[in-house]
């Protein structure tokens, strides 16, 4: 494996986890939880390769209906549910989760582990003689997964600080259908082949930037308004 290869594949999610760390300024996660968050994260490539085989094995839809089931279900189920376990499983359960803000940190975090594994098959092993499958990723395809990770984080919080078990769960079951959802139609225009569809992939990932930083930025003045609320009652 090349060594450039490799620093070019975990450059962009590294740019990510360290810019969402720093947003969360003031009331930051532990480095130990961020990090098994993480590690999580790039291990869950692993169950979610099995599943996608198995899943692969039964697709048996003709033509565009192939390419529906591969992006939403293969790909967009798949992938979501297994970073959104990981974030169940840990930083979910611990008392450092205590803050709708860290909803969207875990959830980037554990995204951005998948995102690191899956850019270096892709671009370490996979394409090596594609000399543009590095930069068309990491403008692309490693955010997106960090746009899903702040989607899924923003259900995932209002499940948890809710007090209404209905809302809980309908906000659970959105962190992981609303990033399916998001995540099959990015795949889908990339693989459907139609150019009337590829038309709108730009302008589509600009809205997921846009949906995203305003939920990120929702959030950001919440945890900000705590910490202030906090201060002036001291």
């Amino acid at each position: 494996m090349s060594i450039r290869l490799f620093v070019i594949a975990i450059i962009p999610a590294f740019v990510i986890i360290f810019g969402i760390y720093l947003s969360d300024r003031y009331d930051r996660e532990p480095l130990k939880i961020l990090m098994a968050t993480y590690l999580l994260g790039a291990f869950s490539v692993i169950p979610s390769i099995i599943v996608e085989e198995m899943l692969n094995f039964i697709n048996i839809f003709p033509g565009i209906l192939s390419n529906l089931f591969t992006a939403f279900i293969i790909a967009g189920f798949t992938e979501e549910y297994f970073k959104r376990l990981v974030v169940l499983k840990l930083p979910y359960k611990t008392k450092y989760f205590d803050e709708k803000l860290d909803g969207i940190v875990y959830a980037v975090f554990s995204a951005m582990g998948f995102a690191t594994v899956e850019n270096i098959i892709y671009v370490a092993y996979r394409f090596t003689n594609n000399h543009y499958i590095g930069l068309y990723r990491g403008i692309f395809s490693v955010p997106a997964h960090g746009v899903f990770g702040i989607t899924m984080g923003y259900y995932l919080s209002l499940a948890k600080f809710s007090d209404d078990e209905r809302i809980k769960r309908k906000n659970m079951r959105r962190s992981l259908y609303m990033p399916m959802i998001f995540h099959g139609i990015f795949d889908f225009i990339l693989m459907a082949d139609i150019p009337q569809v590829t038309l709108i992939f730009v302008p589509y990932v600009v809205y997921l930037w846009w949906l995203n930083e305003r939920k990120l930025s929702r959030y950001l003045f919440d945890s900000r308004s705590k910490i202030i609320g906090i201060k002036r009652e001291k």
